[in-house]
Order: C-alpha cells, then sequence, then structure tokens
C-alpha cells in the first residue's frame, strides 16, 4: 500500500473514533438547550428552536432545595479525598515493594496484581457485610474506604520506582543522615510525581463513576453521588425528569473533562518516561 493511502486510511480510522467518541457529548449539549417539549420532536443531533439551557440549568440546581447541588458536592468529597488518598497509599505501597527487600515481598505483589483483574462490582456485597458488622452503613466511610484503595495504583506506583527511583540516590540520602520517611516524602515522591498524576486522574475518574457501592451501602440521599441522584430522577415518571436528567449528567461530566485537560501535560510526560525505559 503506497505511503499516501495509508496515512489516510490512518486519519480516517482516527477520525472514525473520534466521532464515535464525541458524538454522545455533542448529544449531550444539544440536549441540555431544549425544553421538555423539543426534546422528542425535534433532530436529536440538533437545536430546537427554543434555546432552554438557562432554564434546564436553573431547574436542576433549584430541584428539591438544591439536592442535585449537594450531590455534586458529595460527589467532589468522594473522588477528592479518594483520589488523594489513593494516590498516596498506592505511591507508598509501589514504593516499599519495589526498594525493600523482605520475605514474601513478591506474593504481596502478584496478589495485588491478581486483584486488579476483579471487577469492582464483585466486592460490592462482602463490603456491604463487613460495613453493617462496623455500623457504617449510610455513612461517608461507606464509599470513602473502599475509595483509598487503588491496585491499579500500586502496580502502576512499583513498576515506575523501581525504574525511575535510583537506589544511588536513596543510599546517598541515607548517608546525608535522611529517614525513610523523609526519603520517600521528599525524594521519592517527587520523582514519581509523573506516574502519581495518572494514578490520581485514574482514581479520580473510577470514584466519580461509581454508582454500585453508593446504591448499596448508602440509603440517604443527601449523601448520594450524583451518579446515584440521577438515576434516582430519571425513575421518576415525569417527562421533565428527562431535561433535568439530561443537564445534571451535561454539568456532572464537565469536571471530569477539566481534569483531563489540566493534568493532560503530566499525562503525557509520564506516558513519554515510560517509553524511554522499555
Amino acid at each position: 500500500m503506497p505511503a499516501i493511502a495509508r496515512t489516510l486510511l490512518i486519519r480516517a480510522a482516527l477520525l472514525l473514533g473520534a466521532v464515535y467518541f464525541l458524538l454522545p457529548i455533542w448529544w449531550l449539549v444539544v440536549s441540555a438547550t431544549k425544553s421538555s417539549t423539543e426534546l422528542f420532536g425535534t433532530p436529536p443531533l440538533w437545536f430546537g428552536g427554543r434555546f432552554a439551557l438557562v432554564d434546564n440549568l436553573q431547574a436542576i440546581l433549584t430541584t428539591q432545595d438544591g439536592l442535585f447541588v449537594r450531590w455534586l458536592l458529595n460527589t467532589f468529597l468522594y473522588a477528592g479525598v479518594g483520589a488523594v488518598g489513593a494516590t498516596v497509599l498506592s505511591a507508598a505501597a509501589g514504593y516499599v515493594l519495589s526498594k525493600y527487600r523482605f520475605r514474601g515481598r513478591e506474593a504481596i505483589f502478584f496478589g495485588i496484581l491478581a486483584s486488579v483483574l476483579l471487577p469492582a462490582a464483585l466486592l460490592v456485597m462482602p463490603l456491604y457485610l463487613l460495613f453493617s458488622q462496623l455500623g457504617l452503613i449510610n455513612t461517608i466511610w461507606a464509599v470513602l474506604i473502599p475509595s483509598l484503595v487503588s491496585p491499579f495504583g500500586v502496580f502502576l506506583s512499583r513498576i515506575y520506582a523501581q525504574d525511575s527511583v535510583s537506589d544511588d540516590l536513596l543510599a546517598a540520602a541515607r548517608i546525608d543522615g535522611a529517614g525513610e520517611i523523609r526519603i520517600f516524602f521528599t525524594i521519592a515522591l517527587r520523582i514519581m510525581s509523573p506516574a502519581l498524576v495518572t494514578v490520581f486522574l485514574f482514581s479520580f475518574v473510577g470514584i466519580w463513576n461509581n454508582f454500585f457501592l453508593p446504591m448499596v451501602t448508602l440509603t440517604d440521599n443527601s449523601l448520594w453521588p450524583v451518579t446515584l441522584g440521577l438515576f434516582f430522577l430519571n425513575s421518576q415518571p415525569s417527562q421533565m425528569n428527562y431535561n433535568l436528567v439530561i443537564t445534571g449528567a451535561l454539568l456532572s461530566t464537565l469536571p471530569l473533562i477539566a481534569a483531563f485537560f489540566g493534568l493532560q501535560k503530566f499525562w503525557r510526560a509520564d506516558l513519554s518516561a515510560g517509553a524511554m525505559k522499555m
């Protein structure tokens, strides 16, 4: 195949992929600008005759005394605190598994690696039974505590620390009198920061989209994340709720888009660093 034809074929495939992924977002943006009467009576991928985005935003932000805002704040709490905690714990575990030699180290790592293959939904019922015995059902801890554990983050941190954190650098720090905790926070964390940004981003998105665990462990609607709240609104038999759900879904995707664009340069640095080390 000629080089020009191969280039055109690759670009066409990438364009189709971009359309495939961007089309639902476009539909979401367009649908959020329509009124309840135009939502099903106009072409789904184009705007209606009346621009009702402001009215839809006002409706979703004021429904049930601003309960959607509470759901959004809960999601920021779960995703923000959970992602930061998961990143720090993953960095510490990965650093220890890569730089310290102790009995059972490889067995622990392979166990963590195997847990990456387990679907998250498989652990919901055991977590429910455990939190029920601890009296943590219907509390924020039922969502926060599982969010602090990221097997994929531990795996990535271990691989990155093993290749990027020099043993000679750690030995020099110990000779200068630095303790192990100080070495980890002042040296290892800074060197591992590109990989930790990736861990944070994956954890943040995973917790933000978490649905099954909050549905099982939370009964108070004031503690719900936005995913569970929108599911509740969508289950109500009212055509107006479709506008609320669509507008709420649009608002809930904006923080994820902002996180991806804001951390994109760090993510690129991480991927390029990994490519250079292989």
